[in-house]
């Protein structure tokens, strides 16, 4: 027993120095990844299959695809702290076992509430699996330009992941029942807990003070019902509703109040001092903004190819794999262009092309235009993954060694909140673009223009009972309305990217690549080595679960 732990320790300690166990950390790390990033999206193509089999009100519905996103998003500053406190690798080996077992709850559920309560766990899987892997990630590699390197390849494997969900998820229905879409986690579960702890390496904060239980559970309260409050902005109907108000107004006051009590306190859970820093906290609004702009695009585009285009879900998404294949090609390619160019000219540089990708989308009309929307999301997809690279690198490469944990959930947290913030306020203009189009329509009642300003979906529907010219009329109108509303979102977007390069510019001219094993002491890493902030890439994982817009 005793030879098995002492090689287990020979193989971690060679996995943060400059053997080559490092880069099998790093797969492992990316099955992590992979795994989290499929399951946010595998189960939309299932929801017609599990309405079908478990016959939720619309409720439930709602809880058993929202859970997963709600409950990872308020739970990373909790995890991500603890495991400041107790050690990264514990607590990610903890969420593996969690999210299998997890995994097999929501494969076997046969009510409504069961699964939502299993996909809520898979969310507290997620949340623990998330910050602890970015904070080992960054020990492994405490050369910058090597770990560039790194979180390229990670960067590659989340772009794979956002695809590889609904596809993975349309073949398993096919061929097996919609709870296989969840048991394909279990093997590969079962696989990295004994892989991951004999190759990770622990890892610690400085330990000094108490862990802020109480802290974290109001951030944790504060961030579920910010986020609650914001995904249901995102839905007209809902928007002016108590319950939407209400979460926001006491989300809003639990995290004013959790920043007032870490201001105060002698060990804070979070070091505000942090964004004392101009490269974190502007690194920080870059990655908000980018979300902010950008994650309601994808879906809305999913709509205008279905709706408007009449393409196949199939069809769709390989129209939208260009946009993953160019984010691949740009996060392996971002290590060198970060080398090259420096944080500033390449976030800066991310959003410009972004945002012209963005414009140029702008010519698409009700007829397909294949050439345009393929240039239109290359070029889409290299820019988003810059920016994001970029930001990402420089935000978390700043903050203390102590704090990788902390600072990891932060940009996770950044990341979610920008998502739902870009659904609510894209969702609001292409409503607010949408709507005024199908007033008057010729031969159509109002009440049935009242219904069809919902959604191009409902429009479609209305026009099919009202049939006849009417209906053609309606359907004409709304296909119209819902191209100039993509139109406008696209415009303001593009506005919202320019803003985003003009606060790039507050970034580090160049990146500043220090020795390894020069960083800030403090680190609790058996043979004392020093961990150090994790760099996160960006996971498509946020935007697919947001799926709460209605144009």
């Amino acid at each position: 027993m005793s030879g098995t732990t002492t090689a287990a320790s020979v193989l971690r300690r060679r996995a943060t120095g400059a053997g080559a166990n490092r880069w099998l950390v790093l797969v492992v790390l990316c099955v992590s990844l992979l795994l989290v990033a499929v399951d946010a999206t595998v189960l939309h193509v299932a929801v017609p299959a599990v309405t079908e089999d478990l016959r939720p009100g619309a409720m439930e519905l709602l809880w058993i695809v929202d859970a997963y996103p709600l409950v990872c998003a308020s739970l990373l500053i909790l995890f991500g702290t603890l495991g400041d406190r107790v050690g990264r690798r514990r607590v990610l080996l903890l969420g593996y076992a969690l999210f299998g077992v997890a995994s097999g709850m929501a494969a076997l559920a046969d009510n409504g509430p069961v699964l939502i309560a299993a996909r809520a766990l898979l969310g507290v899987g997620g949340a623990m699996i998330m910050p602890a892997t970015l904070s080992i990630l960054r020990q492994v590699f405490p050369d910058r330009r090597e770990r560039a390197l790194a979180i390229g390849v990670w960067s590659a494997v989340a772009a794979v992941g956002a695809a590889v969900g609904p596809l993975l998820g349309g073949f398993l229905l096919e061929h097996f029942w919609w709870g296989s879409v969840f048991l394909v986690n279990i093997p590969l579960m079962l696989v990295s807990l004994p892989v991951g702890r004999l190759l990770l390496p622990e890892s610690k904060g400085d330990g000094t003070g108490p862990w802020d239980l109480l802290g974290a559970l109001m951030a944790a309260a504060g961030l579920f019902a910010v986020v609650l409050g914001v995904k249901r902005l995102g839905a007209a109907e809902t928007a002016g509703s108590v319950w939407t108000v209400l979460p926001l107004l006491a989300g809003g006051a639990l995290l004013a109040a959790f920043v007032r009590r870490q201001r105060r306190r002698t060990h804070p859970l979070v070091d505000l001092r942090m964004f004392a820093r101009p490269a974190f906290s502007t690194s920080v609004g870059c990655i908000v903004l980018a979300m902010l702009a950008l994650v309601g695009l994808q879906l809305i585009a999913a709509q205008y190819l279905q709706l408007v285009l009449g393409l196949s879900p199939l069809e769709t998404g390989l129209r939208l794999l260009p946009l993953t294949f160019a984010a691949m090609g740009a996060g392996l390619a971002g290590a060198r262009l970060l080398r090259r160019f420096g944080p500033r000219r390449m976030v800066s540089a991310g959003f410009c092309l972004t945002a012209a990708a963005v414009v140029l989308l702008t010519a698409m009309g009700a007829q397909d235009n294949w050439p345009l929307l393929l240039a239109g999301f290359v070029l889409l997809g290299w820019g988003l993954e810059t920016t994001l690279f970029g930001a990402y690198e420089s935000m978390l490469s700043d903050a203390p060694a102590d704090r990788a944990g902390g600072a990891a959930a932060i940009g996770e947290t950044s990341y979610q909140l920008g998502a739902g913030i870009g659904i609510a306020l894209l969702g609001s203009v292409m409503n607010a673009a949408y709507a005024p189009g199908l007033t008057g329509v010729p031969g159509v009642p109002a009440s049935a223009t009242a219904a069809a300003r919902h959604s191009l979906g409902e429009a479609y529907e209305v026009a099919a009972q009202l049939g006849g010219p009417a209906g053609v009329a309606l359907r004409q109108a709304a296909r119209e309305s819902f191209v100039h509303g993509l139109h406008v979102t696209l415009l303001v977007s593009a506005g919202l990217l320019l803003l985003g390069a003009v606060m790039a510019l507050r970034l580090p001219r160049a990146m500043q690549c220090e020795a390894a094993g020069t960083e800030p002491s403090g680190a609790g890493v058996p043979g004392g080595e020093t961990p150090a902030p994790a760099v996160p890439a960006p996971r498509e994982a946020a935007t697919a679960p947001f799926n709460g817009l209605k144009v």
